[in-house]
């Protein structure tokens, strides 16, 4: 509906006439009383030829009409409405009435879309946002390196990935691919493709862009398209793929499925989804992309649309670095806005390299191929420790610029038990006893809820309590060989913990339960984590067996000196060494480091256990296993739980014959001071047993860990001690001044005690050290 007022042209002339047409003398005021009138009429005269937008601060002096639907359409003449999409786009009120109003013969296809998009989203479907969504033309960019200007396509060109990715100057697009002119981007670009890159440009947009057909859409098909960047009229849904075909508009299809997307990657949280480790919310910004991007805190929607299209883009190859270009011709969106979407979605994508959520990994990236711009480039950084978290901050590193693919096999769930003497195990036995090892799991955290009880205790010892008070309050007397199954699973959380359940604290040893974990398949790396290792160290400048002893980061540049008295200078410094050496103070901090974080250092546990790997002339196990992936062993007592309490078929192709055994908690003291060849023994002692029913041959090769008398690492991965807390690996990686910086297991409070967990501290360490 129209708005503006058409007023009455008046009549203009210099003197009063007098009914009989006699001139009449006038006096000095009413001289000037007529000629503003006159000027007045002039002014109305022009108002009938050109009104201006009625959007406060619009820069569109003489508005012209993109849509040209009816067929009095003002084009770049006089409407009484103008409205406003943005700065350089603007409709007219006949076009408006040509699809709003019910007469009229636009009027079906507004409302064919209004359903859909009704249907499909969560916004209002408006005149605005359909002229935004169906009618303003696409533009696109010269493809020539020594061009690059936009043009704008003409109404009846859809805009695709090919042509954006192919797209010349003056290329016709309808059936041909030919070039008009000899030299058609000497023509001027548009004037108004300029302003766009202005902010104020961008807070004059009346509707946030919305992404047509983005890759992104078969990952959010259980959002509303329009709450994560996306248009509805591109979503099907059931009850539209039962109506008539007659409803045509663009890009109306079912959701593709995602080629060649790993079926483990999951970069998006599912509604109603509990969490999973390295997601993010769709359709939410998190708190360091509002800090990086302040400008969408009040609508993200243009945010959360190319974030979205990025992340999934990586997922889609995450085997090639992901460049602004790949990225360029898959944002497909009407109107000017699209330019400034290729602009953003250039920062966005740099800082979510730098965040280590795309461009990750063990990528080879060469000089001319860095992962962020130049100004990044000018720092220098001295890694210690060449661990997972090390090379993982190196690899990253070097791939930003700054001075520095593998099989699996899914493991299946079964895991026989079996007995000494070679017996299987009932399964109801492991069963019921698994059920009551978590019940007693559980009343520890029903025990660590109570407010009132401040005093942390071994876990071990809380165990016990509890499981003497089920026992006397329940009668329930266990046989010798549920017991014995009980003392299996008590050797698993062992493992778990790596430790001694005596020395891990009741209140926190599963603290990092608390955050969203990684979900999926477990998966056993057939060749290996040193292909990881050995990938992440290609091209790396390493120099091993060189220990550091001093850090001195008092004076403007940090001074790293060696064991052989080598002086190394540094603007910033990544510390990746294990927990156990920097509680035994193994580097000299100058100046020292803080109470706070040497309380924090000492306030976790160097965890250990021990690997035994064992190479067979032929799978012996086979018969009885049954194809499982790992089978358990039984304790003769609780004193030797920790010995060898599963079996690992390492190779499970066949093509190797190796299974590996793990010692945790007391067991590990036990074989501390026993020779590799004695620690076989007990080991093939146990195998035997196992096996009682067959001949065992010996192993052709083996290899014993050990990671207590590593002078490298001394430990194999954290626990938290009786009286700590999950803090302590927060504070471990809190950062020295922006100059030092910790990364490693120990310092990844979400994901402790594992490789990823240290692999993705490095991450996160040049992330930070690149932003500083």
């Amino acid at each position: 509906m129209s708005t503006g007022r058409v007023r009455t042209k008046k009549k203009s002339c210099s003197l009063d006439q007098s009914p009989d047409n006699l001139p009449l003398r006038s006096s000095g005021r009413q001289v000037k009383k007529k000629a503003a009138e006159a000027a007045e009429d002039d002014d109305e005269a022009s108002e009938k030829k050109y009104r201006k937008c009625e959007k406060a601060g619009c820069t569109a002096t003489c508005p012209v009409c993109f849509a040209s639907a009816a067929e009095r359409c003002a084009k770049n003449g006089y409407t009484s409405r103008w409205y406003h999409l943005s700065c350089g786009e603007h409709f007219c009120n006949e076009c408006f009435d040509h699809y709003y109003r019910s007469h009229k013969d636009g009027y079906e296809k507004y409302t064919a879309w209004k359903r859909i998009w009704t249907s499909n989203g969560k916004s209002e479907p408006s005149p605005k946002a359909f002229m935004a969504d169906q009618q303003l033309p696409y533009w696109v960019q010269c493809t020539k390196p020594e061009c690059g200007k936009w043009r704008q396509l003409t109404k009846e060109i859809q805009l695709t990935s090919q042509i954006a990715k192919t797209y010349r100057c003056g290329m016709k697009l309808n059936n041909s691919a030919k070039i008009e002119g000899s030299d058609q981007c000497s023509m001027p670009e548009d004037l108004r493709v300029a302003e766009v890159s202005d902010l104020w440009w961008y807070s004059m947009l009346i509707l946030p862009p919305l992404l047509k057909d983005s890759v992104a859409a078969p990952l959010l098909s259980a959002y509303y398209p329009d709450c994560v960047g996306m248009s509805p009229s591109c979503t099907s849904t059931n009850r539209l793929l039962g109506e008539s075909n007659a409803v045509k508009l663009e890009h109306i299809k079912s959701a593709p499925s995602v080629a060649g997307m790993n079926k483990y990657f999951q970069p998006f949280y599912q509604p109603n989804e509990c969490g999973k480790a390295l997601c993010v919310r769709p359709d939410v910004m998190e708190l360091d992309e509002l800090y990086e991007f302040p400008e969408y805190s009040r609508d993200p929607t243009m945010y959360l649309a190319l974030r979205n299209l990025i992340l999934s883009l990586w997922y889609t190859n995450c085997k090639e670095v992901l460049t602004p270009h790949k990225c360029t011709h898959c944002i497909i969106v009407r109107g000017l806005v699209r330019i400034r979407c290729v602009q953003e979605m250039e920062r966005i994508l740099y800082f979510m390299s730098r965040k280590g959520l795309i461009n990750t990994g063990i990528l080879s990236v060469g000089p001319d191929q860095y992962l962020l711009p130049k100004d990044y480039h000018n720092k220098s950084v001295i890694i210690v420790g060449a661990g997972p978290a090390g090379l993982a901050a190196a690899r990253q590193l070097h791939n930003f610029g700054i001075k520095l693919g593998i099989k699996m096999h899914k493991l299946g769930e079964r895991c026989d038990l079996i007995q000494e003497g070679g017996r299987i195990t009932d399964p109801t036995i492991d069963k019921r006893m698994d059920f009551h090892f978590n019940a007693i799991l559980d009343v520890v955290s029903e025990w660590r809820k109570d407010k009132t009880q401040h005093q942390d205790v071994p876990l071990g010892e809380k165990i016990q309590e509890i499981y003497k008070a089920f026992i006397q309050e329940s009668g329930i007397q266990f046989s010798d060989l549920e017991e014995k199954v009980l003392q299996f699973h008590l050797s698993n959380l062992e493992y778990a913990c790596g430790s001694d359940l005596n020395q891990v604290s009741a209140r926190s040893w599963d603290h990092n339960e608390f955050f969203a974990q990684f979900a999926g398949d477990h998966t056993l790396l057939i060749p290996g984590y040193s292909t990881i290792i050995e990938k992440l160290a290609e091209g790396i400048d390493i120099h091993l067996k060189l220990p550091v002893h001093t850090i001195d980061y008092s004076g403007e540049e940090v001074q790293v000196t060696t064991a052989d008295g080598t002086m190394w200078t540094a603007q910033k410094v990544l510390v990746t060494v294990p927990l156990a050496l920097l509680q035994k103070n193994a580097i000299q901090f100058n100046p020292p480091l803080s109470e706070r974080k040497m309380k924090a250092i000492n306030s976790l546990g160097a965890g250990v256990i021990e690997k035994v790997a064992l190479q067979f002339p032929y799978r012996f196990w086979d018969s009885k296993i049954q194809g499982a992936d790992f089978f358990g062993h039984v304790p003769p007592c609780s004193s030797k739980r920790g010995l060898f309490s599963v079996f690992y078929d390492m190779d499970p192709q066949g093509k190797y014959s190796v299974l590996m055994s793990v010692v945790t908690g007391d067991a590990v003291t036990t074989i501390k001071n026993l020779d590799d060849k004695q620690v076989l023994q007990l080991c093939m002692t146990v195998l035997r047993e196992l096996f009682k029913e067959q001949e065992v041959p010996d192993p052709v090769k083996y290899f014993v860990t050990r990671w207590s008398k590593d002078p490298w690492s001394q430990m194999a991965y954290s626990f938290v001690k009786t009286s700590g807390s999950g803090e302590a690996y927060d504070v471990i990686a809190e950062d020295i001044q922006g100059t030092i910086f910790f990364a490693g297991e120990a310092t990844n409070r979400h994901f402790p005690q594992t490789v990823t967990g240290a692999y993705l501290s490095g991450v996160r360490e040049a992330s930070k050290i690149a932003a500083f």
